[in-house]
């Protein structure tokens, strides 16, 4: 049996995410950062402004991570991360 399409493109998925994200947790979205089909939906990486500071350069932003179904209904999120802006990826933000 041939694997199925999901009924909805990436693009689509990852708007329909960021934009759950901002209704559940009342957080600026600065968008998708991966989208990532799987068997039963798609999960979705989303940056978001926790904390704005004084300069921006010092913002707390938080990685969440969504699950949506294949009709883009969010079936679970989670914050996986938390770190200032502008510190890679060497661990030395928050979690």
């Amino acid at each position: 049996m041939a694997e199925q399409e999901p009924p909805l493109p990436a693009p689509e998925i990852a708007e329909i995410a960021t934009r759950d994200i901002a209704q559940l947790t009342g957080k600026k979205p600065l968008g998708a950062t991966s989208v990532m089909p799987t068997d039963d939906g798609w999960t979705v990486e989303v940056e978001v402004v926790e904390d704005r500071r004084i300069p921006s350069s010092t913002d707390m932003l938080a990685l969440y991570e969504v699950v949506l179904d294949l009709d883009g209904e969010l079936l679970s999120y989670r914050r996986t991360r938390r770190y200032v802006r502008g510190v890679g990826d060497s661990g030395s933000g928050l979690s």
